[in-house]
């Protein structure tokens, strides 16, 4: 059966690394990006070169503008190839600050780009899924939420619990649909979106796990292909850990 795929922070290394896994499995794929970078086109020219690509439709949208969320959608809803598959990845990168010397504008922001732009997007979307009684969502949220998280992180740690309460929810509204929901969360992976963070709190990290070093991106993939597919019909509601064996409490 012919599936459609939407990939929001598509220029993210999760985002990019995805794409060249899952890329053979779609006909019609829509990639949401802020920012393009040569990462992404490198892989979508390839994809291009397969004997059999998918169509391919790249959306530069500003998640902290919601006219530019909703002229995204309205551009998706004109092709009139409606995903079923939805991988939420936006967010601003994590940074040290005290909670007391923080600011609402960055609470705000993480809201607008990780929690408004998906829900606005599944609002318009999710009934498609229930009509056809089949979809698949995933969350991309942190090992914060499986304990105790990291300090000075409140915005983006209140952020990713707010999704984490939206996947939930959403599991349990439409698991009858066969639509399922599901969140992963894995602990920091070098990656450019922890950039903003102190080397130093990098490297107490990469010591504090058994395997001595941070979580990889290829490790998290086949997590997220099971998710997506036909075997992963009966997992909802989850919320994945991949921690390279730190346990939070």
């Amino acid at each position: 059966m012919a599936r459609t795929l939407l990939i929001t922070g598509a220029a993210s290394d999760v985002g990019v690394e995805l794409l060249k896994n899952i890329y053979s499995d779609y006909t019609e794929i829509f990639l949401q990006y802020r920012n393009v970078n040569e990462a992404l086109l490198k892989v979508v020219n390839g994809i291009k070169e397969d004997s059999k690509p998918p169509h391919i439709t790249l959306l530069q949208s500003d998640f902290e503008d919601e006219a530019r969320v909703d002229a995204m959608i309205n551009a998706i809803e004109q092709t009139r190839h409606i995903p079923d598959h939805i991988i939420h990845l936006p967010a601003p990168r994590p940074y040290n600050q005290r909670f007391h010397k923080d600011n609402w504008e960055n609470f705000d922001r993480g809201w607008d780009i990780s929690v408004r732009s998906i829900v606005k997007i599944l609002e318009k979307f999710i009934p498609h899924m229930s009509r056809q009684k089949y979809g698949r969502i995933i969350f991309m949220l942190t090992s914060c939420t499986k304990g105790s998280p990291a300090k000075f992180q409140s915005s983006y740690v209140t952020v990713k619990y707010a999704l984490l309460g939206l996947m939930k929810s959403l599991s349990v509204e439409y698991a009858d649909k066969g639509i399922t929901v599901n969140g992963i969360s894995p602990e920091m992976m070098d990656t450019k979106f922890i950039s903003d963070l102190p080397e130093l709190l990098i490297e107490q990290n990469r010591a504090s796990s058994p395997l001595k070093r941070n979580v990889k991106l290829d490790e998290i993939i086949p997590i997220m292909l099971y998710m997506l597919s036909d075997s992963g019909a009966a997992m909802t509601g989850e919320n994945i850990a991949i921690t390279g064996g730190i346990i939070r409490h």
